[in-house]
C-alpha cells in the first residue's frame, strides 16, 4: 500500500489526475508480490471493472513507465512484465530452466557501468536490467547428469 500511494503522489505531483482506471491498475499491481504482464493486471482490474479496456491498461502503464513510476521488465517470456518502481533499484536473474527469478542489487553492476563508461565512453542504461541463466538448483542437477 506504500508503494501505491507513493505512486498517487507523484503522479498527483506530475499534474495528473487519479482516474479510476489509474487507481483500478495500481490496485491489481499492488496486491501482487509477483511481476505482472498487462495481461494479468487487466484481468485482475476488470475483476472491480469489467469495463475497463486493455489498451487503457496499457496507456496507464506506458505514462507509469515514462513517469518512472513503474518498471518494464524483459524476464525472456512472451510478454514483458511490470512492477512499481521501487527506491532501492534492484535488477534480476532469470533462471531459463525453471523460471525462478531472483533480485540483484545495483552494486553488481556498478562495475560494469564504470568500466564502459571509462573503456568506450559509453553510458549505459541500467535503469532495469535481467541476466538469464541457470540458478543454483538448476545448475547442479545438470552437473549431477
Amino acid at each position: 500500500m506504500a508503494k501505491q500511494r507513493a505512486v498517487m503522489d507523484a503522479l498527483r505531483e506530475a499534474g495528473y489526475r487519479l482516474t479510476p482506471q489509474r487507481m483500478m491498475v495500481l490496485q491489481a499491481m499492488g496486491e501482487s508480490q509477483e511481476h505482472l504482464t498487462a495481461e494479468a493486471i487487466h484481468q485482475r482490474a476488470a475483476q472491480i471493472y469489467p469495463y475497463l479496456d486493455i489498451a487503457t491498461v496499457y496507456r496507464i502503464l506506458h505514462l507509469l513507465k515514462r513517469l518512472h513510476l513503474v518498471t518494464e521488465i524483459d524476464l525472456g517470456g512472451s510478454s514483458a512484465q511490470y512492477e512499481v518502481a521501487e527506491p532501492n533499484r534492484h535488477h534480476h536473474m532469470v533462471c531459463h530452466r525453471c523460471g525462478s527469478t531472483f533480485d540483484l542489487g545495483p552494486s553488481y553492476l556498478e562495475e560494469l557501468r564504470t568500466r564502459l563508461v571509462k573503456e568506450f565512453g559509453f553510458e549505459p542504461d541500467l535503469e532495469h536490467f535481467a541476466i538469464g541463466g541457470l540458478c543454483a538448483g538448476c545448475a547442479s542437477e545438470i552437473r549431477a547428469t
